[in-house]
């Protein structure tokens, strides 16, 4: 079963971002990515759309595997 955080990783790194460059990129912090990505913050719906198109994916990309 796949996380919302493990699937931005992923998709992340096949962008080629670090973390930084990521968060720089969505006007984030690196530490709140880190988060995200850890499961231990859970971002907005805003935050959502602008990792998209910053990855230029679609949600169903950052949902695909993770269950109720």
């Amino acid at each position: 079963m796949a996380s919302f955080g493990e699937n931005l990783k992923k998709e992340r790194i096949a962008c080629g971002y670090s973390q930084a460059a990521f968060a720089k990129a969505i006007g984030t912090s690196q530490q709140r990515v880190s988060e995200w990505e850890c499961n231990r913050v859970e971002s907005t719906l805003y935050t959502i759309i602008a990792i998209e198109r910053t990855l230029d994916i679609a949600f169903d990309d950052l949902t695909d595997g993770i269950s109720e």
